[in-house]
């Protein structure tokens, strides 16, 4: 993990500002969705990148009855139920 040097007050509601410098170089804009999770002792923000629920590719998802699927996968269920 890369030290930034920058440090950020959590307000009273639990929310902090990201940034101006870390949102342009992570191509992180208002309104896209982050993934927040932890790992060790670590509070970590990801960009959200909708993925196939059945291969884990991000390319080109689609979303179906509230699932994400991948176009690898929409033709491969087509197959089986040929």
């Amino acid at each position: 993990m890369k030290a930034t040097g920058i440090v950020r007050v959590m307000d009273s509601m639990g929310r902090i500002v990201i940034p101006v410098e870390l949102r342009r170089t992570l191509e992180v804009g208002e309104g896209d969705a982050l993934e927040v999770f932890s790992e060790d002792n670590t509070i970590v923000l990801r960009k959200y990148l909708p993925s196939c629920i059945f291969c884990g590719n991000s390319r080109d998802v689609s979303t179906f009855k509230g699932h994400n699927v991948c176009p690898a996968c929409v033709e491969e269920l087509k197959r089986r139920t040929d």
